[in-house]
């Protein structure tokens, strides 16, 4: 997945300016920045929720940029915004049903389920209860799972670690590893525990003020004054 992106806002207030990414297969990407920097804008702008005024987004060769989320959807990209939502009057059951509605086959769609639940253990034993019931960790862990439902080719999560306990925050973070080792599944992550997403991400990118400012390995932001760039520059 690529994407070109020269300018992208709400309105006349312009974000991001001049945006250039790669995220190879198979790989885990992170953003991170200080508040503010534009990176859950970018989210919204390669999922569909927000246009913007030009440039290309290039999915496996075909420009998806600017078409309704269910279009991107359809092609293959998920994307889990902020807060972990889900159908809080529906069963965890029911969510993921609706995770995997594209498929048709009702053997294959057990299949699935099957599947994500051998990722999220925990959920077996709520698949009957509503999910606005769960905790924040269980909730974050059905946003997942749902997710899966449709073997995204590409994964973007907006900050999973967001108000969750610091026990639950490795928990999170193994999650997605290994999400990405089992499934092979491209994932895009916009977090703010920096230290924790450099422990599993295989490229950084930092953004500030909607420009990318930095662009490298973990390895490579070891450097105090890189951060310090970065976040207080």
């Amino acid at each position: 997945m690529k994407a070109n992106i020269p300018e992208a806002g709400y309105g006349k207030k312009v974000v991001l300016r001049d945006i250039e990414i790669e995220i190879s297969e198979g790989q885990i990407v992170a953003l991170i920045g200080p508040n503010g920097a534009g990176k859950s804008t970018l989210l919204k702008v390669l999922s569909g929720v927000l246009r913007s005024e030009a440039g290309k987004v290039s999915l496996n060769g075909t420009n998806i940029a600017n078409r309704r989320p269910e279009e991107i959807f359809g092609k293959g990209i998920s994307y889990i915004p902020q807060g972990n939502r889900v159908f809080t009057e529906l069963k965890v059951s029911e969510n993921l049903e609706i995770g995997g509605y594209t498929v048709k086959d009702r053997v294959e769609l057990d299949r699935r389920i099957s599947s994500v639940l051998q990722l999220f253990p925990d959920l077996k034993e709520r698949l009957s209860l509503d999910a606005g019931k769960l905790s924040g960790g269980e909730k974050q862990q059905l946003a997942l799972a749902r997710a899966l439902m449709v073997n995204p080719k590409v994964l973007m999560l907006d900050e999973p670690s967001l108000g969750l306990s610091p026990r639950l925050v490795t928990k999170a973070f193994e999650t997605i590893k290994d999400v990405n080792e089992k499934y092979k599944t491209t994932i895009l992550i916009v977090e703010q525990k920096v230290h924790e997403i450099l422990k599993i991400a295989h490229h950084i990118y930092a953004l500030r003020m909607g420009r990318i400012v930095f662009s490298g390995s973990s390895s490579e932001l070891e450097s105090g004054e890189v951060m310090k760039k970065i976040f207080l520059a």
